[in-house]
């Protein structure tokens, strides 16, 4: 059994080698980020959309509910607020934000989140080619990217050290994670693009370019899940939907509900305006979906890939309304996303007690080969 020791992030020393995903909208803000951090293992901030933080009340423009334009859905006060008050829970501990390279103001987002004081800046869904030249001014502040190949962590590394700078560590991401995914659809299922498969290949790459932490996230569930990923070659593991079953999580009260009332058929893939297949949970917005819906109009020009709404009106649905509904608890219109294993929340305990659950090993724990054949989802809208 192997010893779970701390990670170095940049200049940062993360005592325990667990990092909370980053969840939006406002399922990781302030409250979960900082208990995280508070109990040794790495809080992570959403960035996204923090124009609805708070009720509303750092957006400039606001019509029916909905902040109009992409400088009032992500407000740099809101950011601002957010670090501010995660910091009154942990203190100096470090503290990330992940940011989304789809976002149509990302460089403004990242120059928000680095303002606000933000140690450890984390972003997927895409590669941040430009990120080393956006942190220049901030020669403390860690770089992580999001991969799912190794392909992709030589296309990144040989950019950024173009531009003076590697990964300060690099995050994972397999095929059984939350939210948005990594390869298309039809790929997903393929052993090849599972956990166990790419870890290795992205170890493979990494250490042509040195030593940087590999953080295996998408599926990792207990502690037997992390000895097994350590195993092959991770250094540290990232869970997102693990912190939503916790009190301190900023989801709201409905969201959690909506998990721990899930069955396993529930959690299913849709399709995304963002480009990319979604794990969510099978609620009302996804069994009543109508692809080429006219009627769906663009408020906030959150992200680019939806070209002002015109992939929303294919798939049936505005990926920042439905994200916002489900932070504001309306289930019928909500968009729920969970990771492949969400079902399994039974209850809620504390963000104190996950962590030490995650990182005590169970009686009968041992290390046995990973096998990633046979893989079955549940698809919904291909």
């Amino acid at each position: 059994m192997k010893e779970l020791k701390g990670i170095k992030i940049g200049k940062y020393y993360i005592e325990k080698p667990i990092v909370q995903g980053g969840m939006g909208v406002g399922v990781s803000w302030d409250q979960l980020a900082g208990n995280v951090s508070k109990n040794g293992a790495l809080g992570t901030i959403s960035g996204i959309c923090t124009g609805y933080y708070d009720n509303l009340k750092y957006c400039k423009k606001v019509v029916n509910g909905r902040p109009i334009g992409a400088d009032a859905l992500n407000s740099r006060e809101a950011m601002l607020e957010l670090f501010k008050n995660a910091r009154k829970i942990c203190g100096d501990k470090p503290l990330a934000c992940n940011i989304l390279h789809a976002l149509t103001d990302y460089s403004k987002i990242v120059e928000y989140a680095l303002e606000a004081g933000a140690n450890i800046i984390v972003t997927g869904a895409g590669l941040p080619l430009e990120l080393p030249k956006l942190v220049e001014n901030y020669p403390d502040v860690a770089i992580v990217p999001i991969v799912s190949s190794g392909r992709a962590l030589k296309i990144i590394c040989k950019k950024w050290k173009a531009a003076g700078r590697l990964p300060d560590a690099v995050i994972v991401e397999g095929p059984k994670s939350g939210g948005h995914q990594g390869v298309k659809a039809d790929d997903l299922f393929l052993p090849e693009h599972q956990l166990e498969s790419i870890v290795p290949e992205v170890k493979e790459e990494r250490d042509k370019w040195g030593d940087f932490p590999i953080i295996a996230a998408g599926g990792i569930w207990d502690n037997d899940d992390i000895q097994k990923i350590m195993a092959l070659g991770a250094d540290a593991v990232q869970l997102g939907t693990r912190f939503i079953g916790t009190y301190e999580c900023d989801a709201s009260e409905e969201f959690k509900n909506i998990l721990i009332n899930a069955k396993k058929e529930d959690i299913v893939i849709v399709k995304s305006p963002v480009g990319y297949p979604g794990r969510a949970v099978k609620t009302n917005l996804i069994k009543n979906l109508t692809h080429d819906n006219p009627t769906i109009k663009c408020y906030s020009n959150c992200v680019t890939p939806c070209n002002l709404g015109e992939e929303a009106r294919k798939v049936g649905f505005c990926i920042a309304n439905c994200l916002s509904d489900s932070y504001n608890g309306k289930v019928d219109t909500g968009l729920f996303f969970s990771g492949e294993n969400g079902y399994r929340i039974e209850k809620l305990i504390s963000v104190e007690e996950l962590i030490n659950e995650l990182m005590t090993p169970t009686k009968n724990s041992i290390l046995v080969k990973v096998n990633s054949e046979n893989v079955v989802e549940n698809t919904v809208n291909f």
